[in-house]
């Protein structure tokens, strides 16, 4: 996190380094400045977001390394979940054996949640505390919240980063009896699964490809996988928007952010394609148009706004840096 300050050794002068990290279980509940002891809880997640914690962790060792005499600060995906209800995180198993090892929801993608769903109600013009919001992360990995009042109160990812939409490579819900059946009548060891489930399932496992873009140009040339594919992707979306409006009572606003949802018109188009009746209105004209800027394509009349609102990531975690030192001094 550069600031304005000028060293003629160095350039811009270092005063603090943000650090995302995917998993804070239901220890970090919100950024935290890493001393040893926090570094080692991190790597002691690492089971729970296998392709996450490893390398935000190595970042931070080299980071601490190259910078020892400045802060460093965690800022944790699964933070801004940590007001999800009970109904929402519980899952239903043995309680004892869940409590035993932390099995809950915890949600991820906090980070952009935060800094988007304030930037929804700048551009509506109305209170954060007064909005019902299905907001829409959507890019190689994808999640969905249903937001109220600024807060979750529901997301589509779990205990890990697995749980919820369709993917690029990660293959979102999923009957855990499959990974029984695989494992007893296809010989598969639990690394295996992990691969499966991780890194060959998704679009890439359904079409061949994670890319989005290359999966449109593909279904649209004719191509019946990938249309799949496609379908498939759209349907859990769908799924989860009515699913999410009906929890919090309705809706006021989707909003689509991240790498997908902020550039597919294919994607927004289908996304809520079908759902007039819950009051969602698209102007095809609007959502085509493409733009950089944060806006809405509902159409003229539509109960409901349906926004495409640029996420930044990085401008959150720097904001939650300042603030956990600021915290901490």
């Amino acid at each position: 996190m550069p600031s304005t300050a000028y060293s003629p050794n160095w350039g811009p002068r270092i005063d603090a380094v943000g650090h995302r990290v995917v998993h804070g279980g239901d220890r970090f509940r919100a950024a935290t400045i890493i001393d040893d002891a926090v570094e080692q809880a991190i790597e002691e997640l690492s089971p729970l977001a296998p392709l996450h914690n490893p390398a935000a962790l190595a970042g931070i060792r080299a980071a601490r390394r190259a910078l020892p005499d400045v802060p460093h600060v965690a800022v944790f995906d699964t933070a801004f979940h940590h007001t999800l209800p009970p109904a929402a995180f519980t899952y239903a198993i043995d309680a004892e054996l869940a409590a035993a090892h932390h099995i809950r929801r915890y949600g991820f993608h906090g980070t952009s949640y935060r800094i988007v769903g304030e930037r929804a109600a700048q551009l509506l013009e109305r209170p954060l505390a007064d909005l019902r919001m299905v907001v829409l992360h959507l890019g190689n990995g994808a999640s969905v919240a249903a937001v109220s009042g600024g807060r979750s109160v529901d997301t589509s990812m779990g205990l890990t980063p697995l749980e919820g939409l369709v993917m690029g490579t990660r293959s979102g819900d999923i009957d855990p009896a499959v990974l029984i059946y695989l494992a007893r009548n296809a010989g598969m060891t639990t690394d295996e699964l992990d691969d499966l489930l991780n890194r060959r399932s998704g679009l890439l496992g359904l079409a061949g490809r994670a890319d989005m873009r290359e999966l449109v140009d593909a279904a649209e040339s004719g191509d019946p996988a990938a249309r799949l594919a496609l379908d498939v992707y759209l349907h859990r979306i769908r799924h989860y928007i009515g699913a999410y409006a009906a929890e919090m009572g309705g809706l006021d606003a989707v909003v689509f952010t991240a790498g997908v949802g902020e550039n597919s018109a294919v994607v927004r188009a289908g996304s809520v394609a079908g759902l007039e009746f819950l009051g969602i209105r698209l102007d095809a004209a609007a959502n085509q148009s493409p733009s950089r800027a944060p806006r809405s394509v509902a159409a003229a009349g539509s109960r409901v706004e349906v926004l495409v609102v640029p996420t930044d990531e990085e401008r959150q975690i720097a904001r939650e840096t300042v603030a956990a030192i600021l915290v901490g001094a």
